[in-house]
């Protein structure tokens, strides 16, 4: 299957920028140039917003039923061509193919139920304290045309996320994807196109960053960001947007604490840990990254995490027995290299892992870190990578206080047999979401997002609809 060049998609044609600019796209896997993908100038976003204001006059004045039968119809597309579309995601940003798909599927599934949640957008009456004539109503209105900032680790199933509430409430949806994973989030808006989207009420642009973010957000018909990504980026953008008093939604950074207590179920806290660390090669804002476990039973833990790690095979994600693919970019294999070497400076044992393999492309060992100090870099800045630092810790007091120590606050994990510890950990822990003797289960139905510096708003959930809605308060007289 060959790759190919991606465009931008403009008032519904695909097309090449206006001056011609492209960007190389390469595979992670051999490091080799695979594709270009098309560079937005001003010319095309000055074209591409005004499309989607255009597009949002149309798409807003479409009942939700309507809306919903095309959105339904792109999921089924989406279900159809999936081998095609996690085939290019596998190529552009490396993820074991079996995971491409799943998160191809999820996307359907995300766009789907959105579909159906945008019927259920709902007013009310408020009986009136003055006059039985006076017919007092609450509305909830499409905010308007919306800038969505999606990131190269998951580029389907987080656009998928923004585009599920913010086309089920009415707006019409600006994309910037990421330039070195564009072809996959092309494939998915391309699903929409060919449901039969109105022109303008989805458009896909890539280019400069911070030159597309700085005039998206500035642009006064643009009346929503919603953004994916780092905290350092997402506070820039957060600050931008407050000039300029536009809502937005931020899915930030993580540092997931995982708090292994004594009387955990060290079989499954350790399948599942496993299981959630290398997943995508650990470049995941939700990854478990800091190992807290409980001293009674920490060499035994780390034992058998060394052991299921030594089994996992690092390859291609286009071959078949991959179970860990090659690191997204060069960027992420300098950044794991120097997490474990400061790690070891300070007082930190490898226990296994710990090396790049190969001269070709960017793969990296699984590394398993052992006894690691609280100030080494790799329990306080986000490692976005396939290592994984082990702390012990003698009372759950002390686990909370690390926990709870990083400004973070997107995710966590916890093993315990005990109800009353459970129930601790769920009212102690300040993470957006928590999951408990399991890895992580995220779903359409459930609220997707963070606290603290881990950033506001959740992408899932009916609570994800509420961002992309104005509420309004209408009196009328009768008499």
């Amino acid at each position: 299957m060959s790759y190919g060049d991606t465009l931008l998609f403009v008032n519904n044609i695909w097309r090449e920028s206006r001056d011609g600019k492209t960007l190389p796209v390469v595979n992670p896997a051999s490091g080799q140039e695979i594709g270009r993908v098309a560079h937005a100038c001003l010319d095309d976003l000055d074209e591409a917003v005004a499309a989607a204001q255009k597009g949002f006059e149309t798409w807003r004045n479409m009942t939700p039923s309507e809306r919903g039968k095309l959105m339904r119809k792109a999921a089924v597309l989406i279900r159809e061509r999936s081998s095609e579309i996690a085939t290019y995601l596998t190529m552009e940003q490396g993820k074991p193919l079996r995971e491409a798909t799943a998160e191809v599927l999820a996307a359907a599934d995300i766009i789907e139920w959105f579909s159906e949640e945008g019927t259920r957008v709902y007013g009310r009456l408020v009986p009136s304290r003055s006059s039985l004539a006076l017919r007092q109503m609450v509305v909830r209105d499409p905010v308007g045309p919306v800038a969505a900032f999606t990131p190269w680790n998951f580029p389907v199933n987080q656009l998928a996320r923004k585009l599920g509430a913010g086309l089920a409430t009415g707006c019409s949806m600006l994309v910037k994807a990421p330039e070195e994973t564009p072809a996959s989030p092309a494939a998915l808006i391309k699903a929409f196109a060919d449901a039969g989207l109105p022109p303008g009420v989805l458009g896909l642009v890539f280019g400069n960053p911070a030159e597309i973010s700085s005039y998206l957000i500035k642009h006064p018909f643009i009346r929503k960001m919603s953004f994916t990504g780092s905290t350092a980026v997402g506070k820039q953008l957060a600050s931008l947007a407050g000039q300029h008093m536009k809502r937005v939604t931020m899915e930030l950074g993580g540092h997931a604490p995982v708090i292994v207590c004594e009387d955990a179920d060290l079989e499954r806290a350790v399948k599942t840990s496993v299981m959630g660390k290398y997943r995508n090669a650990g470049q995941i804002c939700i990854c478990p990254t800091r190992f807290l476990v409980h001293r009674s039973i920490a060499k035994d833990f780390a034992s058998e995490f060394v052991r299921q790690t030594e089994n996992l095979l690092v390859g291609d994600g286009l071959k078949e027995d991959s179970q860990i693919g090659p690191l997204a970019n060069e960027r992420r294999v300098k950044a794991m290299e120097e997490l474990t070497s400061d790690a070891v400076a300070r007082g930190a044992s490898v226990l296994t892992g710990g090396h790049r393999i190969g001269s070709d492309g960017n793969f990296w060992s699984p590394t398993v870190l052992a006894d690691v100090p609280l100030d080494a870099k790799v329990f306080n800045e986000e490692p976005f990578g396939p290592i994984a630092p082990i702390r012990s810790f003698d009372t759950l007091e002390e686990a909370l206080t690390e926990a709870n120590r990083l400004s973070y606050g997107l995710a966590g994990y916890a093993y315990t047999r005990s109800l009353k510890t459970s129930d601790i950990l769920s009212r102690a822990l300040e993470v957006g979401l928590l999951w408990i003797n399991t890895s992580a289960v995220t779903s359409a139905e459930m609220p997707f997002g963070g606290i603290k510096d881990s950033g506001y708003g959740t992408e899932g959930g009916q609570e994800a609809l509420d961002a992309y809605l104005n509420v309004r308060s209408i009196a009328v007289m009768n008499d």
